[in-house]
């Protein structure tokens, strides 16, 4: 099996932000309760408040499928349609 890796960033539009931010311990808590999470983080940049660091790895690629699916459907997926996610994906034995 592989381990699934996900790292970049998203950018919150400035309207969504106080929503997001106050969503962000729930994904993180519903994240970290799936099957196959091994690290899930997401901090808030410093210097730039919209901008949010995202660092994930799963077990294998149907554990990250899952997440997948389950942030599509969740109130997180929901509010952050109109973030831009800058992500790369790796695969890793």
């Amino acid at each position: 099996m592989k381990k699934v890796i996900l790292s970049g960033f998203i950018i919150v539009p400035l309207s969504d932000l106080a929503v997001v931010h106050d969503e962000l311990d729930n994904h993180i808590f519903l994240t970290h309760s799936e099957a196959g999470c091994l690290i899930f983080e997401v901090t808030q940049d410093q210097l730039n408040p919209c901008r949010f660091n995202v660092y994930e790895e799963f077990a294998d690629q149907a554990a990250f499928q899952a997440h997948q699916a389950r942030v599509k459907s969740s109130r997180w997926g929901e509010i952050t349609v109109n973030v831009e996610r800058h992500y790369t994906v790796t695969e890793m034995a």
